[in-house]
């Protein structure tokens, strides 16, 4: 019974119905206390979005699995310090943390977002030790700043760590040593049909799994499932590779043909491991051929279309011998759970004609190669050429198979390194450089919504907003479905002024996902571009409610609240956003624009120094910070940092306008006049610059082309109090006195 319900349950979370799962798994716990069936129940309360569920179930728990668990939920619900607790027992100061790579992300994660960095890189940078595949943790690490060189995270260390893995996985996995041996020294193996159905092969694989601490199924939270250990359950493959019947599903069931392993043997996972390790099947009675083969195509043809629908991934799982374990005092000893990945790939990569996996063919000719011919002499001679016929087949599949796997973790780590390179530039805002470097990828991978998603970003980076929405529209066509990098997208939308498509991209998003903080960003967005800013701060409210752990949503709750002249929340946006990153260069720049605003120029210059040391490349950031120091008398350096802009962005016209008025303030009228001159090819309807212009001019007593300027500057139709400074300065032009009033 426990293990119908334990095979119920997993198949329900394969197949997404959580609604079952969980009623079925409560039958289980109810009807089979065990810890082990509590992580059952709380996996599939967890693929329920029942955190809060699988917390109260597992607290107090000790077996690392449960920690693990216990600590995901606990994650999920934002209480950080237990989840630690969870994965870091205080008690238990030298204690592995539980899942391997997995375990060892999460924590990082708890570092992350208790403001402990260099905790939190070392914890990713461990999980990629363990499992090189892991992407999730490099991509953090470029987010912290403090990502490796690819080439040393995918390189050939990580090439011989995937290889070792994964070659010591699958001949343990498949059997095939024991498989060899007993085809060596037993000739034949005594099997009824009654031991070998496939409906009991099936709750068989099932009850092997029922009490491993680790995954419960192939589709686990983890994303994987971890090696298994020579003390655990052995897979039924491999049972029956080795000839010994699996165990029976009812403890009063008896065999048809007496065994005397069978009969000793009870439904414990214990006494399997015991029958496995310690006593070798017995010999059994020969059997004629046709009987065999009968069974042979019970098992191994015929059962294809079931196994296809629900037990097939259950036979993958247990094949691979990819499951967490659990050692003899119950403890995980999983240190690699990236493991499953690769044992995934691996299986489908050797994948052979006919549809059948390499394993399940191995298997189908083991026992056809076991049957005989009562017309034929059964001599050792005989046997002993089968034998070695097969163990050369074997051979030459192990090599094939040894190739195709080195071939495919060279192309994947390759890939890899590629993408790794133009994440981590990204990241520190060499967004040129990141753009090449994804330009190298291979067309069907730069077609892809991430990767058009990066180009997109980069874009922005660069305020190349035209680039930027080619980019974006374009990885909304490859990934219609896709949310990644679509905030992005819409101020990219909203500096273009398109609002249009704005509040198009903005109607798609919230049609996709209305939970997602991407979606309200969009709409928020949308309204302010309006100038319904207070309704687009509502709608900024609404993604941070959502998702408290997203940052760039506070950011644009401050912008709204600064735009509303609502500082003491405009700073307290700012604050929370640098709370979840605090590299989120622009929470720093938002701060330092308050405190600019407030006049308060010490505080603005740090802050926008902050951001300029995580992004050096941003010439409006350069352009703010020599304008604060320019306002706290430092005009030397001012003009070095408006430089700096300048040649970062030659289109950006706002550090040449800085610059301009920095060399007013200096009476260096003429090379402030020159830089003007430029200015106006790069913005020609700019009235700023006009009326800059207006002002030198009538400071060197050029009336009339200042009131030319003056004249100009208004066409151009200014903001409200523009006008009024340019007419108050019209009205003056012959008031020699006004000539210091800065401009």
């Amino acid at each position: 019974m426990e293990a119908m319900l334990v095979d119920c349950v997993r198949n329900s979370l394969s197949h997404f119905v959580y609604k079952n799962a969980i009623f079925m798994c409560e039958r289980l716990c109810a009807e089979f206390p065990s810890e082990v069936n509590l992580q059952l129940l709380a996996t599939s309360y967890l693929q329920n979005n029942q955190a809060y569920s699988a917390y109260h179930l597992l607290k107090g728990t000790q077996m690392a699995q449960s920690r693990y668990l216990f600590a995901l939920s606990c994650y999920q619900m934002d209480l950080l310090n237990e989840a630690e607790s969870a994965l870091c027992p205080l008690n238990e100061p030298g204690a592995e943390i539980p899942n391997g790579a997995a375990g060892h992300y999460l924590l990082g994660l708890i570092y992350k977002y208790t403001d402990r960095r260099k905790n939190a890189a070392q914890q990713f940078k461990q999980s990629l030790t363990l499992d090189p595949l892991l992407w999730a943790a490099y991509e953090e690490l470029c987010i912290l700043g403090a990502a490796e060189e690819p080439s040393a995270v995918f390189g050939e260390a990580a090439a011989l760590s995937i290889q070792k893995q994964y070659m010591q996985q699958l001949p343990s996995s498949l059997g095939l040593n024991t498989y060899n041996d007993e085809r060596n020294t037993t000739s034949v193996k005594n099997t009824s049909s009654e031991d070998y159905s496939p409906r009991q092969s099936k709750h068989t694989q099932g009850h092997g799994l029922k009490d491993i601490s680790g995954n419960f199924h192939s589709h686990g939270l983890n994303g994987g499932v971890s090696n298994m250990s020579f003390y655990n359950t052995p897979s039924p493959v491999a049972a029956q590779l080795s000839g010994m019947a699996p165990p029976p599903l009812f403890r009063n069931f008896q065999p048809a043909v007496p065994n005397q392993n069978s009969l000793t043997t009870d439904n414990s996972p214990k006494s399997t491991v015991n029958s496995t390790i310690q006593a070798p099947a017995p010999r059994r009675k020969f059997v004629d051929e046709g009987k065999l083969r009968k069974i042979s195509g019970r098992l191994f043809s015929d059962s294809g279309p079931r196994r296809s629908s629900r037990l097939s991934a259950d036979s993958g799982a247990n094949t691979n011998a990819s499951v967490a374990t659990v050692s003899g005092n119950g403890n995980n000893t999983s240190k690699h759970l990236g493991g499953s990945k690769l044992g995934s790939l691996g299986l489908r990569s050797v994948t052979l004609r006919k549809g059948n996996s390499w394993a399940n063919e191995n298997m189908d000719e083991g026992v056809r190669g076991e049957s005989f011919d009562d017309s034929r002499p059964n001599t050792a001679s005989t046997t002993g050429s089968m034998a070695s016929s097969d163990a050369k087949s074997c051979d030459q599949e192990d090599e094939i198979m040894s190739q195709k796997i080195t071939i495919g973790i060279s192309e994947i780590l390759s890939l890899l390194r590629t993408l790794g390179e133009g994440c981590r530039l990204s990241y520190m805002y060499k967004c040129q450089e990141a753009l090449d470097t994804y330009m190298n990828l291979p067309h069907k991978h730069y077609n892809t919504g991430w990767v058009l998603s990066q180009v997109g970003k980069a874009y922005f980076e660069l305020i190349d907003y035209i680039e930027a929405e080619k980019a974006f529209r374009q990885a909304r066509q490859a990934s219609p479905y896709s949310l990644e990098g679509m905030d992005i997208y819409s101020t990219v939308l909203y500096h273009l002024k398109e609002d249009m498509k704005l509040s198009y991209l903005a109607q798609e998003l919230i049609s996709t996902d209305r939970l997602a903080p991407q979606s309200w960003c969009a709409m928020g967005n949308c309204y302010s571009l309006q100038k319904d800013h207070e309704t687009a701060l509502k709608n900024f409210l609404r993604a941070v409610q959502l998702n408290p752990r997203f940052a760039y949503a506070h950011t644009l709750c401050g912008h709204e609240y600064a735009t509303l002249e609502d500082f003491e929340n405009g700073m307290k946006s700012y604050q929370n956003a640098l709370r979840v990153d605090t590299r989120h260069y622009n929470a720093w720049y938002g701060l330092g624009m308050i405190y600019l605003r407030q006049e308060k120029l010490e505080f603005s210059e740090h802050h926008f120094r902050m951001a300029f040391l995580i992004n050096p490349s941003s010439s409006v950031i350069m352009s703010y910070l020599g304008t604060a120091l320019h306002a706290l008398k430092r005009s030397e350096e001012a003009l070095e940092i408006m430089e700096q802009a300048i040649l970062a962005d030659r289109k950006n016209p706002l550090p040449m306008y800085q610059k301009a008025n920095i060399l007013v303030c200096l009476e260096r009228l003429d090379e402030a006049l020159e830089v003007l001159e430029e200015l106006k090819e790069y913005a020609p309807s700019e009235s700023s610059v006009y009326a800059l212009m207006g002002r030198i001019y009538k400071r060197r007593n050029m009336h009339d082309k200042a009131m030319l300027h003056f004249g100009l500057a208004l066409d151009m139709k200014p903001p409200a109090t523009d006008v009024a400074a340019i007419k108050a300065a019209m009205e003056k032009l012959h008031v020699p006195d006004e000539i210091d009033e800065s401009p």
